[in-house]
């Protein structure tokens, strides 16, 4: 029965061993693409004994990327997209709130939630996952970062679409079961922290306050990641004010990991200061060349 007028969009890339599972409760979708970056394990025949459709998609470096690319090149079957990663189960109650929400709304997207796990632990309390991922075909784009070749990140991230309209959100919570272990997390997260030091660069540059379309929570984060007490202020956030304390072991080591992950941010932009202000201008590059 596919009752939901919802094409869903799983961006992938060797995601044999979360894929089927993800793809299996998806039968109440109008259409089902799995967007693949070069996989070289079964995820592909895995897609196609689902059912999906197939899109291959190479980035060059530049704009745009991976979501972007389907909003913008793919025709889709449906007036909605949802985007949904490999290791997220949508459970049956999401898709009964979609069925009774989407026909007479009104708005341009919905805000969804997720659970979250780490070390194996469902973590119950600390700052909850949120995402802008269910959306109105035509209504906006993840916001455009021209990168130029400073990332490895194929697929928007930490991108926020933009879009014209008003926004909703689902309170039914989608399972994110990421259980790839401590040393997956540590590696994608110095990926991550790369990425949000060179985007800090980039929006202060620009001039922060001409960026009209970053979040309240996003305008908050560049304007203060460079600073000594951020990493310490997220810790006191999720793991005292949003009582990640009764998490246990997990929550703990989640608001540590967190905190790192931001202290390695602000580490890679002092840096880059550092590094800037060392470089001889040109003049005294001609200087020395005399």
């Amino acid at each position: 029965m596919r009752d939901l007028p919802v094409s869903v969009v799983v961006p992938v890339r060797n995601e044999e061993a979360n894929l089927a599972a993800c793809l299996a409760r998806l039968n109440r979708f109008a259409e089902v693409l799995v967007v693949d970056s070069a996989s070289t394990d079964r995820t592909l025949g895995i897609a196609r004994e689902a059912g999906a459709r197939i899109v291959q998609f190479e980035w060059n470096g530049r704009y745009p990327k991976k979501r972007n690319h389907v909003l913008m090149n793919e025709r889709l079957a449906a007036p909605w997209v949802l985007f949904l990663d490999a290791d997220e189960h949508v459970p049956n109650a999401f898709c009964d709130a979609l069925a009774g929400v989407l026909p007479d709304t009104s708005h341009a997207g919905f805000w969804l939630n997720y659970t979250n796990y780490f070390q194996g632990v469902e973590l119950k309390h600390g700052v909850p996952q949120r995402k802008l991922a269910l959306m109105k075909v035509g209504a906006g784009l993840y916001e455009r970062i021209e990168e130029d070749g400073w990332s490895s990140l194929d697929m928007e991230i930490h991108e926020h679409p933009v879009l014209a309209g008003s926004l909703g959100e689902i309170p039914v919570r989608i399972d994110h079961r990421d259980f790839r272990g401590l040393e997956k997390y540590i590696a994608r997260h110095v990926d991550y922290a790369k990425w949000e030091a060179r985007r800090y660069a980039v929006l202060h540059e620009a001039g922060l306050d001409k960026a009209g379309h970053l979040t309240g929570r996003q305008r908050f984060k560049y304007r203060n990641l460079s600073r000594w007490w951020y990493p310490w202020f997220y810790f006191a956030v999720t793991y005292g004010a949003k009582r990640g304390f009764l998490d246990g072991a997990a929550g703990f080591s989640h608001a540590f990991y967190k905190a790192w992950y931001f202290h390695t941010i602000r580490g890679l932009i002092a840096e880059a200061r550092r590094v800037g202000a060392a470089a001889p201008s040109a003049s005294s590059r001609e200087d020395m060349a005399a």
